[in-house]
Order: C-alpha cells, then sequence, then structure tokens
C-alpha cells in the first residue's frame, strides 16, 4: 500500500523557495545523527546559525564533523529541546522524514508546534544554506549513483579550482571539508551541488539552475505505485517554479531517463534546454560504436577495458576540445563509465574547459561506503556499499568481479526498509543468489510502520531456491559479523551492502579478524 508525500511528511510545511540563513537564528534538526540531516546541520552552522540536534542514533558516523563544529547532538529526543513552558526556544525546527513517517504525534514536534513553530524537512535547511552561499545551484538526482556522482561533481570542481559548496548523502574526504569526513561543504565559489532524492518530496526544496538525471526506475514502493508513478514526480520537481531558466542533463541511454524527457517541454512552458549524454557501447572496442551526428547527443561517452573513458561530441567541442578525450578513471564498473559521463557535461555546463575536464576528471576516488576498503585482515577483502536495490546491487557485483578477478565474493545484505524487500524479493534473490554466498543480516526498518510483512528469512530462502550455494540470515548485524569470522576464508572478498547500519558488518568483521590473526 502507498502512500502520499504529504502523509509521509505529515506536519511538515510545503517546501518554498530557499531564502539565506540568518546570522545567529536558533535551529534545531531532529535526527541529526543521519548523513542528510547532519549536512543541514553543519551547512547551518557554517553559515552562522546556532544549532543543536539530536537522535537516538547518535553518534553516528556523521556526527564526528559537527562535534568540530561545537554542534551538540543529543542521543535522544526531548521537548525540552525545542520548547519550554510553551515558550519556543528556537526559531526553526527541521525535521527528517524518517521520524514524521513513523510518529508524526511525536511529543517533540507536538511541542514544537504548540510554541508556534513551523516543522520543516531538513532539505529545507539545505536549499537555505545554498542560497547562502549564492551561486548556481546544481542538483544531481535518479535512483542510483547519486552519491557518488554529486561527490565526484564537488571533486571536481575543487580541482578546477570552484570552490563550491555541497551537500552529498555520503562523507566527503577530509581534503574536500577542510576538516573530519562530512556529508557537506561550505564554499565560496558559484556552484553548490546537492544531491536530489526524490523518495516523498525529499528533492521539492530545491530549485537548480543545472539538474542532473542519471537514471529512473521503480524504486520506494510505499510512496510509488510503479514506473510511471516515479517519472511523473521527476517530471514535476523539473517544471517547479523557475523551469524555464533549468538546463537538464539527461544520461538519455538509461530508459527511464529517455522516457522522462520525452515527458518534459522544453522552451517558454517547460525546462531551457536539455543535455542529452549516454554511453554507446558496451565496452567492447569491436561492437562499432561511435559517436556520430544522428544520435543526437550532445556529449558521448564509449566505456573501455580497464576503466578507461572516451568522450566525444558537440558539448566537449564547444568547451576546447579538439577531438575525443580518453580518461583513465579511479573507480571501475561501467556504471562509474555512466556517471563520469554525465559529471563531465554537468561541469562543461557549469563552465570547465575540456583541458580542465581532462586534468581532473579521473582522479576522484570516491566517497564512503561506495566499495570502500575497510581493510584485508587475514587474507578477507572486506568492502563496505550503499548498495540496496537490486540494480545497483548487480552493478557493484559486476564491479567487485571486474576488480578482484578469481576470487569468491561473498554478498553480504542488511535489507533497508520491509516494504522495498517485501516488493522486491524476487529481484533482489536474483542478483544475490549470483554470488558464492549470500548472508543477509535482520532487515533496517528505517521508517516502516509495518514490520511484518517480509523478513530476511524469506529472503534468504528466496536465494537458496535460486542457487546450490549458501545463503543464510544469522540475525543483527553484530551476529553477521561472527558468523562471517567463523566462516570466511583468505582469498575471500567480503562486500557488505545496505543503508541503516550495515557498516557495523564490515567494521566489526575487520576487528574480530584482525583479533584473530
Amino acid at each position: 500500500m502507498t502512500r502520499t508525500a504529504a502523509q509521509i511528511g505529515a506536519g511538515l510545511e510545503a517546501a518554498r523557495a530557499a531564502r539565506p540563513i540568518t546570522s545567529g537564528s536558533r535551529i534545531h534538526v531532529v535526527g541529526a545523527a543521519g548523513a542528510g540531516a547532519s549536512a543541514a546541520a553543519w551547512l547551518a552552522a557554517r553559515a552562522g546559525a546556532v544549532v543543536t540536534g539530536c537522535d537516538p542514533g547518535a553518534p553516528s558516523p556523521y556526527t564526528a564533523a559537527l562535534d568540530a563544529l561545537d554542534v551538540a547532538v543529543a542521543d535522544h529526543h526531548d521537548p525540552a529541546h525545542v520548547a519550554r513552558d510553551g515558550q519556543a526556544l528556537v526559531d526553526r525546527v527541521a525535521v527528517t522524514k524518517a521520524l514524521t513517517a513513523v510518529a508524526p504525534d511525536h511529543p517533540e514536534l507536538q511541542a514544537a508546534q504548540a510554541a508556534g513553530l513551523r516543522l520543516e524537512a531538513w532539505q529545507q535547511v539545505v536549499a537555505d544554506a545554498a542560497a547562502s552561499q549564492g551561486g548556481r545551484l546544481i542538483a544531481v538526482a535518479g535512483t542510483h549513483g547519486k552519491s557518488t556522482s554529486a561527490g565526484w561533481l564537488v571533486a571536481l570542481l575543487t580541482a578546477a579550482g570552484r570552490d563550491p559548496g555541497a551537500f552529498v548523502g555520503a562523507l566527503l574526504a577530509p581534503e574536500l571539508t577542510d576538516g573530519p569526513p562530512a556529508t557537506a561543504r561550505w564554499g565560496r565559489g558559484s556552484a553548490f551541488v546537492v544531491e536530489a532524492d526524490e523518495y516523498a518530496g525529499n528533492f521539492d526544496a530545491y530549485r537548480p539552475d543545472i539538474a542532473v538525471l542519471l537514471n529512473a526506475e521503480w524504486d520506494h514502493p510505499d510512496v510509488f505505485l510503479d514506473e510511471d508513478a516515479v517519472l511523473d514526480t521527476f517530471r514535476d520537481w523539473l517544471l517547479a517554479p523557475g523551469a524555464q531558466e533549468r538546463v537538464v542533463v539527461a544520461n538519455v541511454a538509461d530508459r527511464g531517463v529517455a522516457r522522462l524527457v520525452e515527458r518534459l517541454p522544453v522552451g517558454a512552458m517547460g525546462v531551457r534546454r536539455v543535455v542529452r549524454v549516454g554511453l554507446l557501447d558496451d565496452g567492447d572496442p569491436s561492437s562499432g560504436h561511435t559517436s556520430r551526428p544522428e544520435d543526437g547527443l550532445d556529449l558521448v561517452g564509449r566505456s573501455l577495458p580497464g576503466a578507461r573513458l572516451v568522450l566525444d561530441g558537440p558539448a566537449l567541442t564547444a568547451a576546447g576540445a579538439s577531438g575525443p578525450l580518453e580518461v583513465a578513471l579511479a573507480l571501475p564498473g561501467r556504471h562509474n563509465a555512466a556517471n563520469a559521463l554525465c559529471v563531465a557535461a554537468a561541469a562543461l555546463e557549469a563552465g570547465l574547459t575540456a583541458e580542465e575536464l581532462a586534468a581532473h576528471l579521473g582522479g576522484f576516488r570516491g566517497v564512503g561506503r561506495r566499495m570502500e576498503v575497510k581493510g584485508e585482515p587475514r587474507g578477507v577483502l572486506v568492502l563496505d556499499d550503499y548498495g540496496h536495490h537490486p540494480t545497483a546491487i548487480a552493478a557493484t557485483l559486476a564491479a567487485v568481479r571486474e576488480t578482484y578477478p578469481g576470487r569468491p565474493v561473498w554478498a553480504v545484505y542488511e535489507p533497508l526498509t520491509y516494504h522495498r524487500t517485501a516488493a522486491m524479493v524476487p529481484a533482489f534473490a536474483d542478483v544475490l543468489a549470483t554470488a558464492d554466498h549470500a548472508v543477509i543480516a535482520d532487515i533496517w526498518a528505517g521508517r516502516d510502520p509495518d514490520t511484518t510483512i517480509t523478513s530476511a528469512a524469506a529472503l534468504a530462502e528466496a536465494i537458496g531456491a535460486r542457487t546450490t550455494r549458501t545463503a543464510t540470515a544469522p540475525g543483527s548485524v553484530e551476529v553477521t559479523a561472527e558468523h562471517l569470522a567463523a566462516r570466511v576464508r583468505p582469498g575471500d572478498v567480503v562486500l557488505v551492502m545496505g543503508g541503516g547500519r550495515s557498516y557495523v558488518i564490515a567494521e566489526r568483521l575487520v576487528t574480530l579478524l584482525s583479533e584473530g590473526g
């Protein structure tokens, strides 16, 4: 059963046009230990606000950056965070929809409203922080690859001296944040990059000058009935106020994006221009695909073996290139070649030259929790990844096989939300059954109100029905790490995936293997 964006975000104000954050204003962020809400708190503090936060999940990998700014994040909810005796203690309250989706009548939220405070999604604070910096807003959207591509664009613009601000839904390296790893960056340049999530109106606060569409397919079955509903949401966002000035970078090699572009009016009543990009081949140089004017692409990519990407097309020529450009990428996988192509097109649209693109596109080494190497104790390579959709998992497994050929692969997955898992059990089972071993940790409920509709054991059983290899469901993330430590062998590659607390599996497994060595 699907719910509307209004039901998911019950009690939250509608998204509005961004306005700069007032210096000294008091902002409280509910859910500040999460990847996105922590960025809102961090950016608000850098913009001059006095910021507090709370989250039962604190501390988390995202709160170290807030500690460095002396932003206090309480490890519990409490009405006293926002009001006392009916009097407001803060000026603004930003909230994660993970709370409103399951507890819209939460006492802390009720106390804020009783004190006359309006509740807003944390994305509104990010948009206001972008307005505080000024410059062009660049939003990176799509079902998969948003964090990697947004982080890639931030790194590229930074290396080229553009000093962008940013919100990215994964940790950026210290060299990009000038401090601890964080999901945000404060800049003084003419660009601000945001990761724009389609779930339940999350991206509605972002009114970008440049919108990047990586891909589009069905996800979030609790709010989207089918792929058409997803495409309609993207279209409505792109045609929001100011759309006539908007440039859309569209990966039309993706079926969903191609369908979406067909629905976009271009001109006075729609977006101003669509920059069409796409990979034309499957990585085999003998396929015969080349850049052809009749393809109608502004930027063409060819993915070659060895993580090489060849770029060509009118957009590159306009940026000063005298011919095709070949770049060696640090990130493996054809999906990352597609991400790089979209990043390149957005960077060119933001003003980078072909020379700057050639110098800096290949240097990006990724963001946190995207095939991140956690260690190789006792000869067991442990990788941590955010993959939580069948398509993303398939792409990551393919990249792991390409990068570590011949090594047995353990696919370890903590399913993200019951509704997604229940709706996609066959697809998850199909892709996870391709690993040498599959291990399913307990499902991370997140914003789910119903935790009875499926289970980790049900997914493991479906995997087992598709393969003669092992598929188990040991229990919690802690128990899963212990289960793995007793079974992995030197030479194995353990790919841990998920969006909840799956990172604990990777970290604890490395510790257990190191201690046992």
